[in-house]
């Protein structure tokens, strides 16, 4: 069994290696721009599991060089980057790997969101500039008691339900939308459920984001979306950047009916640095200081959760290739057809 790791971000492939054992072999490239000019023909064509990242381009032409191929790993959660239905036509099954970060982007929104309501952030950047005139307790623009608030999750998967589990030991009131999830859940989970996106947005003092990218994700948080929320919410985002419309965050936080946001994730990565809010935030606009927390897409990473994915990802591989069992599959619709 051969496994074909084209764009790996690591010095080495020990990990791989240790969970591949003595029956597999791991073929691996470090990825760097144009990579995939520089595999060699053999390669593709032997390998019988590919794990992705998110870098390499899989063409249609290095798709007609998979010869030996019988599986495709998207090693982390997103696989928009992947062509499920082009895989599918050829039989070919894709897999993600969607519980290796789980906690750290719980973790991470918790995070986000204590620095906001206690103005953890706002507070050490003042002292740094003046660390005796700033010596005062009411100076963040956002600081607030969470106890009793509403927390509304957009999506409760996985990360969704870790969040909302940690929200629920801070005290926060738990309220989540997800309409894929069967009638009843919440009885088990003891969590309020909203019907609507614009319900939900309605009752939630805090709202946080945790959906796939989809066609019914893609822009959901709008204007619309956010003028349905009580004046001085908190926006926060470690799911996907285009759930969100910048720009209308941008005018939702001008006006002051958003009162802060955390983004982990935003649609053009690494930001334009002059889109009006990356702006703003940048230059530390007066009015937008404190109250947006903005980090580069990290929320999932940890040097436990990188591990557990490279790990997750050939043990993934080798289920299916050794005993035919499929784990997490995400183009089964494009293999029924």
């Amino acid at each position: 069994m051969r496994i074909l790791i084209p764009d790996l971000g690591y010095e080495d492939a020990d990990v791989e290696r240790d969970v591949a054992g003595s029956d597999a072999t791991i073929d691996f490239y470090r990825w760097q721009p144009g990579i995939e000019f520089q595999i060699s023909e053999e390669s593709w064509r032997s390998c019988h599991a590919l794990t992705l990242y998110e870098k390499i381009p899989i063409t249609p032409e290095i798709m007609a060089k998979l010869e030996s191929l019988r599986l495709v790993v998207r090693a982390g959660v997103g696989f928009d980057n992947v062509d499920l239905k082009g895989f599918g036509e050829l039989g070919i099954p894709v897999c993600n790997v969607p519980d290796y970060g789980t906690m750290d982007v719980a973790e991470h929104a918790i995070g986000m969101l204590l620095g906001l309501t206690r103005g953890i952030n706002n507070h050490d950047w003042r002292l740094r500039k003046d660390p005796i005139g700033e010596w005062m307790f009411q100076t963040p623009p956002i600081k607030r008691r969470l106890l009793g608030r509403r927390f509304g999750i957009v999506g409760l998967g996985r990360i969704g339900t870790a969040t909302a589990m940690r929200a629920r030991g801070l005290g926060l009131d738990v309220w989540f939308y997800d309409p894929y999830l069967r009638p009843g859940i919440e009885l088990g989970l003891g969590f309020s459920r909203a019907d609507s996106l614009h319900e939900l947005m309605a009752v939630s003092d805090i709202v946080s984001l945790h959906t796939p990218l989809t066609e019914e994700t893609r822009n959901m948080i709008d204007a619309k979306a956010l003028a349905a929320a009580p004046r001085g919410v908190i926006v926060l985002n470690t799911g996907r950047g285009e759930t969100v419309v910048l720009d209308d965050l941008f005018d939702a936080l001008k006006s002051g009916h958003v009162d802060g946001a955390g983004l982990d994730v935003i649609p053009e990565e690494p930001p334009n640095p002059d889109h009006p809010l990356i702006k703003a935030w940048r230059t530390r606009e007066p009015w937008l200081e404190g109250r947006v927390i903005m980090t580069p897409h990290s929320a999932f990473h940890s040097p436990e959760s990188i591990v557990t994915l490279r790990r997750k990802s050939v043990e993934t591989a080798l289920s299916y290739l050794r005993d035919g069992r499929l784990v997490n599959c995400v183009n089964g619709d494009y293999l029924k057809a």
